[in-house]
């Protein structure tokens, strides 16, 4: 993060808080750039780089570094923003289980322009820092406090023993949720291996493996790093931590592996502090039968094991996954899309359960650790798109005319509109198994049962027929008419006061 300079003008450049999310990217960016934030913005645009459009459509990205903070132990997280966006955050953190209070240091057009807000966020972390509650405080800067340039890098590093975090997650610099959980993952380990340097550290809760350990990035599906564990015992290995950790001595753990399994592959602030420790990175995941052959062998030479054990393992393990993805196969025309970052280990599943995978779309972006998964992909004729667009997966729903369409809610929705039985991606497909045996197999049940459910869908279209569509539909006695003169009147009334507070905006 670049160091502050009290020459810098904050206060001419602060982006007012009724502007936050209707500014426009651009002049966030450059505010925030003049505000000192310059380096920073830098270093995402290296780590996340945007597709041929802006971001995809998803959620807040701040929700990812939110959601990896309160799923930590001993661990305080406050929020600096809007108080739309803390509320909308704390919401959405709530929803999907947070147990624990979301701190919010408010501020107005004064406290941001006047420096105050960086004073009140101070005051709320020396408030909060108790050794006896927390290991950490994690700090984060959204939209507005960012454009502004406020300061969260002269935070301490420490109080009390508490360690300090300070990150900026702004909407206009981390194109989607998932590549913030990388934001605060890569800050962590970060101030964890400067700690492992000084000197000697905690060890993890469970005690320090005999065995050397493979540190697997990506969140996952909580059976999987068990399945992982049983793929690596045969190798002399086993499973380390998973980043993120659900406490902060894990990430000690995470340091001290043998190599580093990039499930999902965008994590480029992780990956370079493991790089930085001196550790090995491997691409791609145990899925599906020739997944996991490429993958033991690609651990297995990360970690110096010999051939012999790499083959026993692959040995051991490959008859029962050909098995049981030939006990339930998966018959039918699929296209998939969505943004958690797994997409394409996914399709990479359903592709060797037997389904015939036209497109896979994912909001997240192209690297080098997705480079297996994508050559495999490609060489048996799956299109992949990476930092795929909303409009780009439902094209390619439309071209395809799968029997199924795997995606994120607004495909779901048009994919029914269609007839198309549709899953979404998130709660029904990544919220399951996917690597090793308890993998394979395990989407067939629920990708062919919604598959059988096409007739249901055309019943029920045949039965609404004739009802309309849009604002026509419903049953009429005299069926709306459409009134081009008075869209075309109210959007040039639009477009004209858009001009006006253009001008304004320039005096």
């Amino acid at each position: 993060m670049e160091p502050f300079n009290p020459d810098l003008p904050p206060v001419s450049q602060a982006v007012p808080e009724e502007g936050a999310c209707h500014s426009g990217s651009d002049r966030m960016r450059a505010a925030a750039t003049a505000a000192g934030k310059g380096d920073t913005l830098a270093q995402y645009a290296a780590d996340y780089p945007v597709g041929p459009h802006d971001q995809p459509q998803s959620m807040c990205p701040a929700f990812g570094s939110l959601r990896v903070g309160l799923r930590m132990r001993r661990t305080a997280t406050v929020l600096s923003g809007s108080a739309c966006c803390v509320y909308g955050l704390s919401f959405t953190s709530h929803f999907y289980g947070a147990r624990r209070s979301v701190g919010y240091v408010p501020f107005n057009s004064e406290t941001l322009v006047t420096g105050k807000l960086f004073e009140d966020i101070r005051d709320a972390v020396f408030g909060l820092a108790d050794p006896a509650l927390y290991d950490t405080i994690v700090v984060t800067n959204l939209c507005v406090p960012t454009a502004s340039g406020v300061p969260l890098q002269l935070l301490p590093k420490e109080l009390n023993g508490v360690r300090i975090i300070g990150i900026d997650v702004p909407g206009f610099g981390i194109p989607t949720h998932a590549e913030a959980k990388d934001v605060l993952a890569g800050a962590m380990l970060k101030y964890a291996r400067h700690e492992a340097i000084a000197g000697p550290v905690a060890a993890p809760r469970n005690g320090v493996s005999e065995k050397p350990t493979v540190t697997l990035l990506g969140e996952m599906f909580p059976a999987d790093p068990v399945g992982i564990g049983m793929l690596l015992e045969p190798m002399g290995l086993a499973a380390g931590p998973t980043v993120p950790t659900r406490e902060w001595r894990e990430l000690y753990a995470a340091l001290d592996c043998q190599a580093v399994a990039a499930i999902h592959p965008f994590y480029t602030a992780s990956i370079r502090e493991f790089e930085a420790a001196g550790r090995s990175i491997v691409g791609s995941a145990p899925v599906g039968e020739s997944g996991t052959r490429d993958w033991l062998e690609a651990i297995g030479k990360a970690c110096n094991v010999s051939s012999d054990l790499i083959g026993a393992a692959q040995n051991t393990f490959l008859p029962i996954i050909r098995g049981a993805l030939e006990k339930m196969p998966i018959k039918g025309r699929i296209t998939l899309s969505g943004y958690e970052g797994s997409e394409l280990l996914v399709a990479r599943l359903l592709k060797e359960s037997g389904a015939d995978v036209r497109y896979v779309g994912t909001a997240c972006p192209r690297t080098a650790w997705s480079a297996p998964d994508r050559e495999w992909l490609e060489a048996h004729g799956v299109h992949v798109q990476y930092r795929a667009s909303l409009e780009q997966d439902l094209a390619a729903m439309h071209e395809w005319k799968p029997d199924l369409a795997i995606g994120t809610t607004p495909v779901v929705q048009k994919a029914k509109q269609l007839a198309i039985p549709a899953l979404y991606f998130t709660n029904l497909i990544s919220a399951r198994p996917l690597m090793g045996i308890a993998g394979a197999g395990s989407l067939a049940q629920v990708v062919n049962a919604a598959m059988a459910g096409k007739t249901r869908f055309e019943t029920m279209r045949n039965f609404f027929e004739g009802v309309g569509q849009g604002d026509q539909a419903g049953i009429w006695q005299e069926v709306p008419k459409d009134r081009p003169e008075f869209r075309a009147y109210y959007r040039r009334l639009i477009e004209k006061k858009a001009k006006a507070k253009k001008a304004e905006e320039m005096i």
